[in-house]
């Protein structure tokens, strides 16, 4: 298993997987090193994507990996290596987030991370579920 920063021949595989980031921003998270992709033998299977909450504290906005290749401990992996970047960066925190009604939750608190608030979306044509905040310590 090999973990890289997103390239932009990843453009692909990326969209593949997250159907929430918006085109343009794909370009940035390649320019500032903001998202990683996994791949098993050369195969990409993973991505993970972040941005700084507040400009100063790291924050996962998306952990994908595909179908075939969840529950395998590559979701970890990809998390693991973040916060160990993120640590090696001089960075003490780092937060997530998930919907209330995904499994997510579970593979968070796993990891360590404490569930500390959220907030609903009610507007019309944007609702959902309350989105849970999550923190860890590094």
């Amino acid at each position: 298993m090999q973990i890289r920063y997103v390239e932009a021949g990843d453009r692909e595989f990326w969209f593949s997987l997250d159907r929430h980031l918006p085109e343009r921003e794909f370009d940035e998270k390649v320019r500032n090193r903001r998202g990683y992709v996994m791949e098993e033998e050369g195969i990409p299977v993973g991505i993970l994507r972040y941005n700084l909450f507040w400009d100063n504290t790291p924050f996962c906005t998306m952990l994908f990996i595909s179908d075939t290749c969840r529950r395998r401990g590559f979701g970890r992996s990809l998390m693991e290596h973040w916060e160990a970047e993120m640590k090696s960066q001089g960075f003490g925190m780092v937060m997530t987030s998930t919907q209330v009604d995904e499994e997510a939750q579970h593979f968070y608190r796993k990891l360590g991370y404490k569930d500390r608030g959220g907030f609903v979306i009610d507007i019309p044509g944007y609702e959902q579920p309350m989105e849970m905040i999550m923190i860890k310590a590094l």
